[in-house]
């Protein structure tokens, strides 16, 4: 029930899976309302603060279901998808995964780049590695802002393809990310 089979996601896997859509449509939302506050705004540094905070925490989430994806079993592909749905999915999954770590870390250097580290809810702080390249937050910032608009709508993609599965198609793959199977 908790780690995947040769049929279904376990619990862990499916868990991952919801903890990251939602956190990486809430944190858009957020990133797409922080970049219109003006410095006068109660919520000029709070916001920021938390997409932060939330976006690390995120980060961490994000290598540790890299490494259970990859130690873990993988559900084969039902019997009844085309090669093209198959090949699809593996590249989309895998620009999925780059996309999110390519947003973190470019806010990471967005953050940094006045060497200064990022405190995580203020419960332990991520250190500055300093100024990596000339003009950092803005070259960062528009690779986080684009890559960011690319996940969302790749991962738009991705769900319209996982309801075309559940309601054209009439197949479980939809239903082994949300619910654990008996084998």
């Amino acid at each position: 029930m908790l780690l995947n089979t040769k049929s279904s996601y376990g619990l862990i896997a499916i868990l991952l899976h919801w903890l990251s859509a939602f956190t990486v449509i809430g944190l858009f939302a957020v990133g797409f309302w922080m970049v219109d506050l003006t410095y006068y705004s109660e919520w000029y540094k709070t916001a920021p603060h938390w997409h932060k905070s939330i976006g690390l925490l995120l980060l961490f989430a994000t290598f540790f279901r890299i490494l259970w994806r990859l130690f873990t079993a993988k559900p084969e592909s039902l019997a009844t998808h085309k090669s093209w749905e198959v090949k699809s999915s593996h590249v989309a999954h895998l620009v999925l995964y780059l996309l999110l770590v390519l947003i973190m870390l470019s806010g990471y250097l967005i953050s940094t780049a006045g060497d200064r580290g990022i405190w995580v809810f203020d419960w332990f702080e991520i250190p500055s590695l300093g100024a990596i390249v000339d003009d950092q937050a803005d070259v960062a910032g528009v690779i986080h802002q684009y890559a960011a608009y690319s996940l969302i709508g790749l991962a738009i993609v991705h769900a319209i393809g996982a309801l075309k599965h559940h309601f054209i198609d009439k197949d479980s793959t939809l239903l082994r990310m949300i619910k654990t199977q008996q084998d």
